[in-house]
């Protein structure tokens, strides 16, 4: 099956970068250890995983000790959520309705187990609703978990400003920080935060590799038991050429980030104008968001649909979030920015990386045009 001409979904995964495939290749081949051996293929491993430690720890101003390896976003969310829940007494926790699935789902699994869960609403911005943040925290959560930025809309919360109304009523504040990692700055420790989400294969790194920042003062229970690894929070024989990439993934993202904000920002807003003009709507488009991101609906026209003619065109693109994209029925997150569920049926996400040129918008928009006008002719046909 021929690849799409044209990929417009960095923010389901990025292609590998040149350079990360480049670092990862001598640990599928000759240097093959394991990073708990004490002689010298093992010492080697473990060289190897405290530079991708320390790598990913100067991308969002940690501490190396502070990086706890996973095998992606969903691992590292799930170990935090219920890894705290085990080391604290069932109380109350608040997660944001925007969350995606892999916090929602292990959030609402605490919730059958004996916690309290309190999901805070969103406004029509896409921001968390203030007034449902501080109703939250005035109930004592002792876990408090809001995204950095949302996968769909793209829309950012004000993490520093949330994260310390959070600790004033003593919480844990954690934020998944899977799609703003590589985009806008993080710095886990100006922020404030408990506990911080990142993966690999949004920027440009490998599939299978992730990492949950930790404040060191905080307990958690693993969910993996075993032989001790990652400070006893996830055991298992680390994944040495993924952890590699990883860390050559960040520091290569760090270094382009600025750059890329501006030449993905102008390629977004030009978009923006054009569908506009074809009579789309676009949610949040007056938020602070990601530079890469632009989600937007045409009336009467299903996204899965459009989605699935440009697909056939060579052009990929989503119509929400590539992990629940199987699931039927409209954006969770949209039913929460309160967007009736006709238009929200209708939604399609545009996200672009560093490897998207002026070119590839021109020939999309060019594609959505012409997907647009026959889906609209097949739509009047059958409503006649």
């Amino acid at each position: 099956m021929p690849a799409p001409a044209v990929y417009l979904d960095w923010n389901a995964t990025t292609p590998l970068d040149a350079a990360v495939r480049e670092a990862m290749l001598p640990w599928l081949s000759e240097r093959f250890g394991n990073a708990s051996s004490n002689h010298a293929f093992g010492r080697y491993a473990r060289a190897a995983l405290y530079e991708a430690r320390s790598r990913v720890a100067a991308a969002v101003g940690a501490h190396p000790t502070e990086v706890i390896f996973t095998s992606g976003g969903s691992e590292a969310n799930n170990l935090f959520l219920k890894g705290a829940a085990v080391c604290l007494p069932p109380g109350r926790l608040a997660v944001s309705a925007i969350e995606h699935p892999c916090v929602l789902e292990p959030a609402r699994q605490l919730a059958r187990q004996g916690w309290t869960l309190t999901e805070i609403g969103a406004r029509a911005d896409g921001t968390i609703d203030p007034e449902h943040f501080r109703a939250a925290l005035a109930a004592r959560p002792a876990i408090v978990s809001v995204m950095a930025a949302n996968n769909e809309t793209g829309v950012l919360q004000a993490l520093a400003a949330l994260a310390a109304e959070a600790r004033a009523v003593g919480a844990w504040f954690h934020s998944d920080a899977v799609q703003a990692f590589g985009k806008v700055a993080l710095d886990f420790r100006a922020l404030g935060l408990s506990a911080l989400t990142l993966s690999a294969h949004k920027i440009g790194g490998p599939l299978g590799a992730g990492a949950l920042v930790l404040d060191k003062r905080l307990e958690l229970a693993p969910l993996i038991a075993g032989g001790g690894q990652e400070r006893g929070l996830r055991a298992g024989t680390e994944n040495i050429a993924a952890l590699v990439g990883f860390g050559v993934a960040a520091e290569r993202a760090m270094q382009r980030r600025e750059k890329d904000a501006a030449r993905l920002t102008a390629l977004r807003d030009g978009l923006q104008a054009r569908v506009t003009a074809l009579g789309a709507t676009v949610f949040a488009p007056e938020s602070a968001r990601l530079p890469n991101t632009l989600y937007f609906a045409f009336p009467g026209i299903n996204g899965d649909a459009l989605a699935g003619r440009l697909d056939a065109m060579g052009f990929a693109c989503g119509s929400g979030s590539a992990c629940s994209s199987a699931r039927s029925g409209a954006s969770h997150v949209l039913a929460a920015m309160g967007v009736a569920p006709d238009l929200a049926r209708g939604a399609l996400r545009v996200s672009t990386g560093y490897g998207t040129c002026a070119e590839d918008i021109a020939a999309f928009v060019g594609a959505l045009m012409n997907s647009i006008a026959e889906l609209g002719s097949l739509t009047a046909v059958s409503a006649r």
